[in-house]
């Protein structure tokens, strides 16, 4: 009878073996280590809130301003009133953002970012004037009118190429039902929709009405508008009229798909 092959001898030599066991079942940590890794995170930690609020590596030493434009960078960084010396890290962006947009109505944005280790920038767009309003028995004060309505800012010198706002408004229903505010929105709209060469030659934006929106150019010419609406299709218009027409002295393209002009 044949004696048990080499493998049968093998099994009977090692009655436990067997699959082997996944590496990871065979070498879990055990408590002790477990415990150490736990100590060392624990450390980690507290060494992190130390150098970000105790120590002196992280805390505000300069802060500095970029984008102005009238302002100066000077008066930014007062306005701002960052606390030189405190951890970079409990700087509240947010609070320094509200307080320079509340204190200095020029900015129309700002952007308050860590510069890390001892930084602080402050990013400012300013607001651009589209029109100015003199201001009644104010000796030649102008208030500058944004993009946005807003009238942020008052001035005792005209800004060169800013044409000026009239408002021409009778009391009236329309009156009250716009107010004077959508009024003068609806001016900004118009003179955003200037085209370039027109913007530059414009030295009045006046307003009657809503739908009554005119302007006063140079060497004389007036253009109507009519309201702010349609303001692409009335630029290309007018653009077209003066071309076709440059004697002219009156153009009217309250209505764009039929314009007019008149004068030599």
């Amino acid at each position: 009878m044949a004696g048990p092959t080499t493998a049968e001898r093998g099994e009977r030599r090692h009655p436990d073996s067997g699959p082997p066991r996944p590496p990871l079942l065979r070498r879990l940590p055990g408590p002790r280590t477990l415990v150490a890794l736990a100590v060392c995170l624990v450390l980690l930690a507290a060494g992190g809130v130390w150098v970000l609020y105790g120590s002196q590596w992280t805390r505000v030493e300069r802060v500095s301003a970029s984008g102005t434009r009238v302002l100066t960078p000077a008066q930014v960084v007062e306005a701002a009133d960052v606390a030189v010396g405190s951890p970079l890290i409990s700087v509240d962006t947010d609070e320094i953002e509200t307080g320079l947009l509340r204190k200095l109505p020029r900015i129309d944005s700002v952007d308050v970012v860590r510069s890390w280790p001892h930084g602080i920038g402050l990013k400012i767009t300013e607001r651009v004037p589209v029109l100015i309003v003199e201001k009644a028995g104010k000796g030649g004060k102008y208030v500058e009118v944004d993009a946005k309505g807003v009238r942020y800012a008052t001035v005792s010198r005209a800004p060169e190429g800013v044409p000026a706002l009239e408002l021409n408004v009778a009391r009236t229903a329309g009156l009250r039902r716009f107010g004077t505010g959508r009024l003068v929105r609806e001016a900004v709209l118009v003179a955003r929709s200037l085209p370039a060469a027109v913007a530059r030659a414009t030295r009045v934006v006046e307003v009657r009405s809503y739908d009554s929106v005119s302007l006063r150019l140079s060497g004389g010419r007036t253009v109507d508008w009519g309201s702010g609406e349609k303001g692409r299709a009335k630029a290309h218009t007018l653009t077209a009229l003066m071309k076709a027409a440059p004697g002219a002295r009156h153009f009217d393209v309250s209505v764009p798909t039929a314009p007019a002009s008149s004068g030599s």
